[in-house]
């Protein structure tokens, strides 16, 4: 690991005598074990005290003093920033987050720090100084074995780490040890006690940076946690018709889904926020089906079916993220998404696609091709084929130049005044009918916009 540590953290490592027991924790050896390149890296250091440390600190460059009893240094050096951290004891002792007394004790034990910690793949510890590893729980191990488990009995305090455990399941495709899933249970009722905001931030995690999805809503499910998602926990043993879902049920179903997601290059290159709604929006493409889903007679026979799912799912997928308080910049591409992702079912012509474009706003046609790309492929063992109608979705919208964005309303108030006309609310009303002309094809251009307006009166 030494390697991979920025030269700048090594020589300040190597030269501050008052780090002779810093160590780095958490996620850089935990990357490290796993082959990924690290790019965060926190030190905790022992026997010293949080003026000594700052002191030391302050010699490589600015220094900021942060969290409870100063018990966090803040060290900008060099184009770099790294978190040193004094050895933690934090005890419960009220419900919800705020619950804690937090105390930062310098002599603490390596070890009795790591245990203080959720999962015992991140309680790893490196030692720079002689290049050792320490695992005191088994953390290599586990993390070899795809095992997700809790370090110590400390993870009853927060309630907040069962969530972490359905990210970190999720982003490293881990499977939960029994006896941490019988924890998460006994704690199941003290989800309440967490703020929306620490519980949407794990949402965000789990959403934007897992490689297998499935792995964190299995978790989450197994725990006995996912009863306080009800819009997803309704999917769970919803049949769908076996010739077009050979997988299973629509919760079987979502979790291929959202797998399939994760190893297209369209998700896996987007920015965060993209692959945010991008992940909700598969999450919850079939939030309405369990509403919708019965036995009827299709082509002489009897077939299961969900008729209007798709419009049902959008004030399912909508209370779920106002639960969450997800921001609208994020969130608001979701519904629309969800309500139109069988759009392709029907051919797509000139006017529709126009229209479908100004439905999905602030979301994209390219966006809708991506759910509903994971949505066809989450059927194994079917083939994974791109539906055809999909692909004509995709040209239809390329040739009109709306695949990224929605038609923009070519007449506007001033063509309005210069055709003699005296501003007022007549202009809106002219406007909306003139925008509504364009979505249906009577123009295509500016020309055609003001051919248009000459002939409509003037009041």
């Amino acid at each position: 690991m030494i390697d991979q540590i920025p030269s700048r953290l090594r020589r300040i490592l190597r030269e501050t005598p008052e780090l002779a027991h810093a160590y780095l924790v958490g996620g850089c050896v935990r990357d490290w074990k796993l082959g990924v390149a690290c790019t965060d890296f926190d030190i905790e250091v022992y026997d010293i005290t949080p003026e000594t440390l700052v002191g030391a600190l302050a010699r490589w460059g600015r220094t900021d003093a942060v969290g409870k009893s100063f018990g966090v240094v803040k060290l900008s050096t060099d184009g770099h920033v790294f978190d040193f951290s004094l050895p933690r004891r934090d005890s419960k002792s009220g419900p919800g987050h705020r619950g804690f007394d937090i105390t930062f004790d310098p002599a603490l034990s390596p070890r009795e720090a790591a245990s203080r910690r959720d999962f015992t793949v991140n309680a790893m510890m490196f030692d720079p100084h002689r290049g050792e590893l320490l695992d005191f729980f088994g953390g290599e191990a586990d993390l070899r074995n795809g095992v997700l488990r809790h370090t110590s009995g400390a993870f009853s305090e927060d309630p907040l780490r069962v969530l972490r455990g359905m990210q970190f399941a999720g982003r490293l495709n881990l499977t939960a040890a029994p006896e941490t899933l019988e924890l998460c249970q006994r704690i199941a009722a003290t989800h309440s006690e967490l703020a929306v905001e620490r519980v949407r931030e794990e949402w965000i995690k789990w959403a934007t940076k897992s490689a297998r999805p499935s792995a964190g809503l299995r978790f989450l499910r197994d725990s006995g946690w996912l009863v306080h998602y009800p819009e997803i926990a309704a999917l769970v043993g919803v049949p769908q018709d076996p010739e077009w879902h050979p997988e299973g049920d629509v919760w079987t179903h979502t979790l291929a889904c959202l797998d399939a997601l994760a190893e297209l290059p369209a998700w896996q290159d987007s920015e965060p926020r993209r692959r945010l709604f991008l992940t909700l929006a598969v999450l919850a493409h079939d939030f309405g089906k369990p509403a919708c889903t019965h036995e009827a007679d299709r082509g002489g026979r009897r077939r299961i079916v969900s008729p209007g799912h798709e419009p049902a799912g959008g004030p399912l997928a909508a209370s779920f993220l106002e639960r969450l308080a997800m921001p609208e910049s994020y969130g608001a591409p979701v519904v629309p998404l969800v309500v139109n992702h069988l759009v392709h079912l029907n051919a797509p012509t000139p006017r529709g696609v126009r229209r479908l474009a100004q439905r999905l706003i602030p979301a994209t046609i390219d966006d809708l091709i991506v759910v509903i790309t994971a949505d066809a492929f989450g059927r194994p063992p079917r083939p994974r084929e791109i539906p055809a109608g999909a692909t004509a979705l995709r040209e239809a919208a390329a040739q009109l130049q709306l695949e990224r964005s929605a038609p923009r309303p070519l007449l506007q108030g001033r063509h309005l005044t210069a055709s003699g006309r005296t501003p007022g609310p007549s202009f809106k009303r002219i406007l909306d009918a003139a925008f509504e002309a364009q979505l249906d094809g009577e123009f295509q251009d500016l020309d055609g916009a003001l051919t248009w307006l000459k002939a409509q009166p003037i009041d």
